[in-house]
C-alpha cells in the first residue's frame, strides 16, 4: 500500500485493552496501523518480499517503513476494533503470535520422526519422555500431561483445533533444547536443513515472518 520514510509518519504506543502491554501504533494522513514485522537494515530484500506477499497476494493494507536502522511491515486497523484484533505477526510486547508456535511444533515433530523412522520406537518413546521433562520444566501450558506431550508429537498444528498459547520465552526454551537433544540423536550428521524442511508447509509469508524472529533470536542462530 505505502513505503514511507520515517519523517512521513507519526509512531506511538497505546495501552492494549486486554493485554499488559503496550502496543506500537504508526499514523499516517489519519490512518493508524500496527507493528508486523521488523527487519534489519540488511535485509531490505526480505522486508520488501514480505510487504509484496501481504498487499500484492494477501490484499491487506500495509505500510513498509524504511529507516536508517531498520526495515518495519506495519498492519491497518482501527483503534476501537484493538481488542478484537488477533496478535500480530512479529512478536511484540511478548506476545507471541500462533504460526510461531505452529512452526516450532512442526519442527518438534519432524525431529520426533526422524528419530521414530531412523532409530525406532523405543528411541521415540525415549525423546518423548525427555521432552516431558522439557516442558515439565520450562512450565508449557498445555503440555502438562502424557495425552498433551502426545498430541503435540503427532497432531498436525496447521490443522489442529487448539494451537498452546506460548510466549516468546516458552518458544525460545523448546527451540534451545530441541537443538540439544537433536544433537545427541543424530549427532554430526546434517539434521538442521532437513529439520528446516517441515517449514515448508507454512505459508511463505508466516514462514518469512518465523525465519525472520528467529535470526533475530539469540537461540535461532543455533538453526542457521
Amino acid at each position: 500500500m505505502f513505503i514511507l520514510k520515517r519523517q512521513d509518519v507519526e509512531i506511538t504506543s497505546i495501552q492494549h485493552p486486554k493485554r499488559d502491554q503496550k502496543v506500537p501504533i504508526l499514523s499516517y494522513q489519519g490512518q493508524t496501523f500496527r507493528l508486523i514485522s521488523v527487519f534489519q537494515a540488511n535485509q531490505e530484500e526480505e522486508a520488501r518480499a514480505f510487504w509484496r506477499e501481504l498487499t500484492d497476494n494477501q490484499g491487506k493494507a500495509c505500510v513498509l517503513l524504511e529507516e536508517p536502522e531498520r526495515y518495519s511491515v506495519w498492519g491497518k486497523i482501527r483503534l476501537d476494533q484493538l481488542g478484537n484484533e488477533a496478535a500480530p505477526s512479529g512478536v511484540v510486547g511478548g506476545v507471541t503470535p500462533t504460526v510461531f508456535t505452529q512452526a516450532c511444533l512442526l519442527m518438534l515433530q519432524a525431529v520426533y520422526i526422524d528419530i521414530e523412522d531412523f532409530m525406532g520406537t523405543k528411541q521415540a518413546a525415549t525423546f518423548q519422555k525427555e521432552m516431558a521433562d522439557v516442558f515439565s520444566k520450562g512450565r508449557f501450558p498445555e503440555a502438562e500431561t502424557p495425552e498433551a506431550i502426545k498430541h503435540l508429537l503427532t497432531v498436525d498444528p496447521l490443522n489442529s483445533q487448539q494451537t498452546p498459547v506460548w510466549q516468546d520465552k516458552h518458544l525460545s526454551v523448546l527451540l534451545q533444547e530441541l537443538h540439544r537433544l537433536s544433537k545427541s540423536y543424530f549427532g554430526k550428521s546434517p539434521f538442521v536443513s532437513r529439520i528446516l524442511e517441515a517449514l515448508q508447509d507454512l505459508s511463505p509469508s508466516d514462514r518469512t515472518q518465523f525465519l525472520n524472529w528467529m535470526r533475530q533470536s539469540p537461540v535461532g542462530k543455533l538453526w542457521q
